[in-house]
C-alpha cells in the first residue's frame, strides 16, 4: 500500500513539473512573439467602425474636387462668346481662382469649429455651405450678364470656404479615433475624397460639355446626400473629454474600440487608453492656457507650422492645383493627340489610383521618403514636357506628353500633393489643432490663388515650355525641403511627434522598447 502511495506521488509531482514546465515555455514563447494579438482598436470590429465612420465622414470632402474640376469642364461653355451671358478672359481667371483666394477662411473658420463646436457638427457646416454654393451655380441668370457673372462669383467664393473647411475636420477625426498603426489609412480618406471628386467631375463633364447648370445641379443632389451621411457619426473621445463630456467621451471610444456602447470602461486596454487621455488633458487644463498667438513660441508649435506652411506653398509652386483646374487646356497646349476630355479623365483616375494603396505605401516608406520620390519624378516629368518643345527626338516620343502629364499626377500623388493634408492631423499638439490647422490650410490656399490667377499670365509671358520648366525646378528645391525639413513621423503616437519637436530629441515609440526588450531576452537565452 505504501509503494503504491509513494509511487501515485511521485507520478502527481512529475506531472505537475510537466505542466509547469509547459506553462513556462508558453511564457517564454510568448515573449518571443509580442506582437501575435493586436491591441483592441486593430483588430477588426474596431478597425471596420473606424473605417465606416471615416467613409461617412469623408463623403462630403468629395465636393473639394469637384470644386477644384469644375473649371476644367466648363470653361468652354462659359466663355463661349455665342452664348447670350459669358464670362471674359479676366472674368474666366476669376472663376477659376477666387475659390481658393477666400479657402483662407473656411482655413481659418476651421479652426474655430474644430474647438468650439466639434468635428462632427463643422462636417454639418462643410456640407450646408457646399449645397449653397452648388445652388447658386446651377441657378445663375441666363438674361442678365451682370447677375449671371455675380451669381458665379459668389458661388465660387462659397465654395472656396467650403474647401478650406474641408481640409482638417475628416483627418482630425480619423486621427482623433485610431491608433497609430491605422492612422495613415484613415487621415489618407481625406485625400482620396478629393481625388475621387475630381475624377467624377472629370467623367461628368465628358459626357456633358455644354450644360453646367445640369453638373451644379448633380453636384447639389450629392451634396444633400452627404450631409445626411454626417448624422451617425460619433464624436471623438478626445473632443468630448476636453469639453468635459465624460460620459460620452467613454462611450465613444468603447465603440471605436469595438464594445459595447457604454459609460463604463471595463476593458483594461481601452481604460490604459482612457486614462491617458484624460491626464493628457488634465494637464494641459491644469496649466494656464495661453491664446493661440504666445503658443506659436513654443517650439511644437511654430516648428511644425512653419515645416507645413512651406509644404504647402511647394504643393503649389510645382503646379499641382494648377494641372488639376486648367487639366483640359494644358492637355490641348501640351500637344496630346487624344481628345483633352479624356486625358482629363485619365488624369483624374491615375490620381485616385496613386492615392488609393498611399496609406500602404506611407506606412512601408515612410513620410519623407515617399516626398522624396514624389518630388524628384515630378522634376523629371515636367522637364519631360519642357524638352518635347526643345528636342526634335522628345518631340517624335509618341504619346509623350500624355505620359508625362499622367506621370505627374501619379508621382505628385504619392508625396507632395497627399502629404500637406495627411501630416496636417500628426504633427500639430492638440491644443493648437484647430486654429493651427486653420492657419496652415489658409496659408496653402493663398499660395494656390497666386499661382491659379496668374497662371494664365505667366503662360502668356514666359511660354507654356518655359512654365513646365518652372515647376520643374519648384519640384527639386521641394525635395531638398523634404530633406532637411520634414520629420518622419511612421509608427509614432501623435504625444511621441510633438514631445521631438518640444525636445529636439527623437523618442522611441512604446512597440520600439518592447521589441528590443525581447531581443535582449533572447541574446541571453
Amino acid at each position: 500500500m505504501g509503494d503504491a502511495r509513494d509511487t501515485e506521488d511521485d507520478q502527481q509531482q512529475q506531472q505537475n513539473l510537466d505542466n509547469g514546465n509547459s506553462r513556462k515555455a508558453q511564457i517564454v514563447s510568448g515573449l518571443n512573439r509580442p506582437f501575435t494579438t493586436k491591441p483592441l482598436g486593430e483588430q477588426p470590429r474596431a478597425v471596420r467602425r473606424q473605417a465606416v465612420m471615416c467613409i461617412l465622414a469623408n463623403i462630403g470632402v468629395l465636393s473639394t474636387g469637384m470644386v477644384l474640376a469644375i473649371p476644367t469642364v466648363t470653361m468652354s461653355q462659359l466663355t463661349d462668346a455665342e452664348e447670350t451671358v459669358h464670362l471674359t478672359r479676366q472674368q474666366a481667371s476669376w472663376f477659376a481662382s477666387i475659390n481658393t483666394l477666400s479657402c483662407p477662411l473656411g482655413g481659418l473658420l476651421s479652426g474655430f469649429l474644430l474647438d468650439s463646436v466639434g468635428r462632427k457638427r463643422t462636417l454639418y457646416v462643410l456640407n450646408i455651405l457646399a449645397i449653397t454654393a452648388w445652388t447658386l451655380l446651377a441657378t445663375a441668370s441666363q438674361t442678365n450678364i451682370e447677375t449671371f457673372h455675380w451669381q458665379l462669383m459668389i458661388s465660387r467664393f462659397i465654395s472656396g470656404i467650403g474647401m478650406g473647411l474641408a481640409s482638417a475636420p475628416t483627418g482630425v477625426y480619423a486621427a482623433e479615433i485610431s491608433l497609430p498603426k491605422i492612422r495613415g489609412s484613415l487621415i489618407l480618406g481625406t485625400s482620396i475624397s478629393v481625388a475621387v471628386g475630381i475624377t467624377i467631375l472629370y467623367t461628368i463633364g465628358y459626357f456633358i460639355r455644354d450644360d453646367y447648370r445640369l453638373i451644379a445641379m448633380i453636384c447639389c443632389g450629392y451634396q444633400i446626400v452627404a450631409l445626411l451621411c454626417v448624422l451617425p457619426l460619433p464624436e471623438t473621445p478626445s473632443w468630448l473629454l476636453s469639453k468635459k463630456r465624460v460620459a460620452e467621451a467613454k462611450k465613444s471610444l468603447n465603440y471605436f474600440r469595438g464594445l459595447d456602447k457604454s459609460t463604463h470602461i471595463t476593458h483594461p486596454q481601452v481604460l490604459e487608453e482612457y486614462n491617458i487621455l484624460q491626464k493628457s488633458l488634465q494637464l494641459r487644463d491644469g496649466e494656464k492656457k495661453p491664446s493661440f498667438i504666445k503658443c506659436l513660441r513654443l517650439p511644437e508649435v511654430h516648428k511644425p507650422l512653419l515645416i507645413l506652411m512651406g509644404l504647402f506653398a511647394f504643393q503649389q509652386l510645382t503646379g499641382i492645383f494648377v494641372v488639376i483646374v486648367y487639366a483640359v487646356q494644358i492637355s490641348t497646349e501640351a500637344g496630346v493627340s487624344i481628345d483633352p476630355f479624356m486625358c482629363a479623365v485619365l488624369i483624374g483616375a491615375a490620381r485616385v489610383a496613386a492615392t488609393c494603396p498611399m496609406g500602404y505605401i506611407l506606412e512601408l516608406w515612410g513620410r519623407r521618403r515617399a516626398g522624396i520620390i514624389s518630388t524628384v519624378g515630378m522634376g523629371i516629368c515636367m522637364f519631360l514636357l519642357a524638352g518635347q518643345g526643345w528636342s526634335e527626338f522628345l518631340h517624335n516620343v509618341p504619346y509623350l506628353p500624355v505620359i508625362s502629364i499622367v506621370g505627374f499626377i501619379i508621382l505628385s500623388t504619392l508625396g507632395l500633393y497627399t502629404l500637406p493634408f495627411f501630416m496636417i492631423s500628426e504633427l500639430f499638439p492638440q491644443k493648437v489643432r484647430g486654429p493651427a490647422s486653420g492657419l496652415t490650410v489658409a496659408v496653402g490656399m493663398f499660395f494656390a490663388f497666386l499661382c491659379i490667377k496668374t497662371y494664365p499670365d505667366l503662360k502668356s509671358g514666359i511660354g507654356m515650355t518655359n512654365c513646365f520648366v518652372f515647376f520643374g525646378i519648384m519640384s527639386i528645391l521641394a525635395m531638398l525641403f523634404i530633406y532637411w525639413a520634414l520629420p518622419e513621423t511612421r509608427g509614432r503616437t501623435l504625444l511621441e511627434i510633438e514631445e521631438q519637436f518640444r525636445t529636439g530629441k527623437r523618442t522611441r515609440s512604446p512597440a520600439d522598447v518592447e521589441l528590443q526588450e525581447v531581443f535582449m531576452k533572447r541574446e541571453e537565452q
